[in-house]
C-alpha cells in the first residue's frame, strides 16, 4: 500500500510541478506596467495596417498586429472628425458634446473671436523663448483624460509626458496634470513648452534642439525608402490632383526640401522625417525622464503628425504617402525595441489608435467613376438667401468644422429667431450639389435626419462652443479642397474607421470584429489599471480582450 502511494506520489509530483510553475508564472507578471505608451498615428486610416503589409518590416506594425489585439471595427462616433477633437476624445474617452474640443478652432462667441482649441493668453513659451507657439495648454478640455487619472491614482507619483510635431497632439493626450507637453516650432525647428507645465525646458531638451537633427535629415532631398517601381499600392508619381511642397514646381520625387528658402522647418513637416525626429525626441524624453523606472505607472503619449501633412498635400493614394508609412514602420519598430530593453514588453502598455481617416482626392475618386466633388462656399449661398430675404446685413459670423453661425446681433435687430430663417436656408442649402442634410443645432429633436446622421451630429454638438446649423454632406464630397489635395471631418468610414491595437502587458494575441469606439480606449485602459475613468468618459471595455486577461 505504502508503495502504491509512494509510486502515486512519484507519478503526480510532475504535474504539481508544472501547476506550480503555472501560478509562479501568472504571479511574475505586475500587477501594473511600468509604462503606457500611447501612439496616435494623424490622418491613419484602418486600411493602412494593410494595405503596405509585404512591405511593412517585422518589428512596427506588424509586431503590434502579430503580438497584440486588434479592434478591427473601431470608428469615431462623432462629426467632425478632425485632429483636435479626435485626440481628446482618446485620451478622454468621450465626445465633443461632453469634453468640449469642438474643433482645432471654433468660434467664441463670448469673445467675439475664433478661438484655437490649445491657446492660452496666459501662459508663454518657457524658457524666455520669444516665440508665440508656446502660448498653449490644456485649459481648454472640459474633461479629465486617462492621464490626469493616472497621476490621480498614484497620488501624482506618476509621471507623463506628451510628445508631438503638434502642439494639440502633444498637450491634449498629456492632460492637465502633465510633467511636460512637448511640440516642434516651425519657426527654428526646436522643440519647446509653455509655462504652463514649467518655468524653461530641461537640459536634456537644450541639448536634444542644439543637435538640429530637421536640418541633418533634409541634408539630402527627400527620395524613396526602396525603388520607385516596387511602389505598385500607389498612384504613379506625378498626379495632377496632388500638391507640392512649397517651393516646388511639380508634386514629384525627389522633393528638394533643403536649403534656406522661407519655411523650411513648415515644409519639413511635410516629410515623414517629422515622425522620425519626434520618435527621436520621444525615445530621449523616456531616457532623460527615467519614464517606467520609478515605483508607479509612468505614461508617454506619442502622436506622430506627418503622415497628416503628407495625406493633406499628396492624398491617401499616393507615393509620398505609401513612403511615408513604410518609414514610419521603422520608426515604430525603433520605438518598440527600445522599449524591450528598458522595461521589456511584459512590463509596458501600448496602444495605438489615430485621432481621424481621410477622404480619396476627388480627382482620384472622379478618375475612377466614384461620386465626390467639392462643395461650394456655403456662406455665399446663405449670405445670398438671407439678403434676399431680409434685406443686406452682416449675417454670417463665422464657418468652421461644418458648421454656420449667424450674427445673432443682425437677427435680433431684424426680430428674428434662427427657427425663423432655418426653413428657407435649409431648403435653398439642400440643394445644393453635394449636400445631404443642413441641420438646425437649436432644436436637434425637431430636425429631420436618419438616425446616423442624428447620431454623429448630437455627439459632436457643443452647445457653448457650436454653431447654429450644420451641414451634412454627401458620402466622397469635401469642404475646402477644389482642385488637389484632400481632407477629413465628416462622418462617414473613410473618416472615422481608425487603428484600435493594444499590445504588451497582459494583452492577449486576437482579433474583434465587434463595434468599438475610440472612446473605448480610454475605458479600457482605466479598466486595465483597475483606475478611475476619465470624468466624462463614455467609453467601455474592449470586453472581447479583457475577458481573456486573469
Amino acid at each position: 500500500m505504502h508503495s502504491f502511494k509512494l509510486s502515486f506520489l512519484l507519478l503526480l509530483s510532475p504535474l504539481l510541478l508544472v501547476a506550480q510553475t503555472k501560478k509562479s508564472v501568472q504571479r511574475t507578471m505586475p500587477d501594473r506596467p511600468k509604462l503606457v505608451v500611447g501612439i496616435v498615428v494623424d490622418q491613419m486610416r484602418y486600411d493602412f495596417l494593410f494595405r503596405y503589409s509585404e512591405k511593412y518590416g517585422k518589428g512596427g506594425f506588424k509586431r503590434l498586429l502579430g503580438e497584440g489585439f486588434n479592434c478591427a471595427y473601431t470608428h469615431y462616433n462623432y462629426m467632425p472628425t478632425i485632429t483636435a477633437p479626435g485626440h481628446t476624445s482618446i485620451y478622454t474617452g468621450s465626445v465633443p458634446a461632453i469634453h468640449g474640443i469642438a474643433g482645432n478652432d471654433w468660434f467664441d462667441r463670448s469673445l467675439g473671436r475664433e478661438v484655437y482649441c490649445t491657446e492660452d493668453t496666459s501662459v508663454v513659451t518657457a524658457g524666455g523663448n520669444p516665440s508665440p507657439a508656446g502660448r498653449m495648454s490644456p485649459r481648454n478640455v472640459l474633461a479629465s483624460t486617462i492621464t490626469d487619472q493616472l497621476k490621480i491614482a498614484t497620488n501624482f507619483k506618476s509621471k507623463v509626458i506628451g510628445v508631438s510635431q503638434k502642439d494639440r497632439g502633444a498637450i491634449i493626450p498629456a492632460g492637465h496634470t502633465a510633467d511636460g507637453a512637448y511640440w516642434f516650432d516651425s519657426r527654428d525647428g526646436s522643440f519647446i513648452t509653455s509655462t504652463f507645465y514649467m518655468k524653461d525646458v530641461p537640459q536634456w531638451v537644450k541639448n536634444f534642439n542644439a543637435k538640429k537633427l530637421a536640418n541633418k535629415y533634409l541634408e539630402k532631398p527627400w527620395t524613396t525608402l526602396l525603388p520607385i517601381e516596387q511602389y505598385t499600392e500607389s498612384t504613379a508619381d506625378d498626379m495632377p490632383y496632388e500638391q507640392p511642397i512649397p517651393g516646388e514646381k511639380k508634386p514629384v520625387f525627389p522633393h528638394e526640401v533643403g536649403g534656406t528658402f522661407q519655411g523650411f522647418y513648415e515644409n519639413f513637416r511635410k516629410t515623414p522625417f517629422g515622425n522620425s525626429i519626434t520618435k527621436d525626441f520621444a525615445l530621449e524624453a523616456l531616457k532623460n525622464e527615467k519614464l517606467g523606472k520609478g515605483s508607479v505607472t509612468d505614461f508617454l503619449a506619442v502622436s506622430f503628425s506627418s503622415t497628416d501633412y503628407v495625406g493633406h498635400s499628396f492624398g491617401p493614394n499616393s507615393i509620398e504617402t505609401e513612403d511615408t508609412y513604410l518609414r514610419l514602420d521603422k520608426d515604430i519598430e525603433e520605438l518598440l525595441t527600445f522599449l524591450d530593453s528598458w522595461v521589456g514588453k511584459d512590463n509596458v502598455l501600448v496602444f495605438l489608435s489615430a485621432d481621424h481617416g481621410v477622404a480619396d482626392v476627388v480627382g482620384f475618386s472622379n478618375e475612377h467613376h466614384i461620386a465626390a466633388g467639392s462643395l461650394d462656399k456655403v456662406t455665399v449661398k446663405a449670405r445670398n438667401v438671407l439678403n434676399k430675404a431680409y434685406g443686406e446685413a452682416d449675417w454670417i459670423q463665422y464657418y468652421g468644422n461644418y458648421q454656420l453661425y449667424l450674427n445673432p446681433a443682425v437677427l435680433k435687430a431684424k426680430k428674428l429667431t434662427y427657427s425663423d430663417v432655418y426653413p428657407m436656408l435649409r431648403d435653398s442649402i439642400v440643394q445644393m450639389k453635394g449636400v445631404a442634410n443642413f441641420i438646425n443645432l437649436h432644436s436637434l429633436e425637431a430636425v429631420s435626419m436618419n438616425d446616423n446622421q442624428a447620431y454623429f451630429v448630437k455627439n459632436g454638438y457643443h452647445p457653448r462652443r457650436g454653431g447654429d446649423f450644420m451641414l451634412v454632406s454627401e458620402p466622397g464630397w469635401q469642404d475646402g479642397y477644389t482642385k488637389a489635395g484632400t481632407g477629413h471631418g465628416t462622418l462617414y468610414n473613410y473618416d472615422s474607421h481608425v487603428p484600435c491595437l493594444f499590445y504588451g502587458w497582459k494583452i492577449p494575441h486576437g482579433r474583434t470584429g465587434a463595434s468599438t469606439y475610440v472612446a473605448d480606449i480610454a475605458a479600457t485602459v482605466s479598466y486595465l489599471l483597475d483606475i478611475l475613468e476619465p470624468s466624462g468618459c463614455v467609453g467601455k471595455p474592449v470586453l472581447d480582450m479583457v475577458g481573456q486577461i486573469k
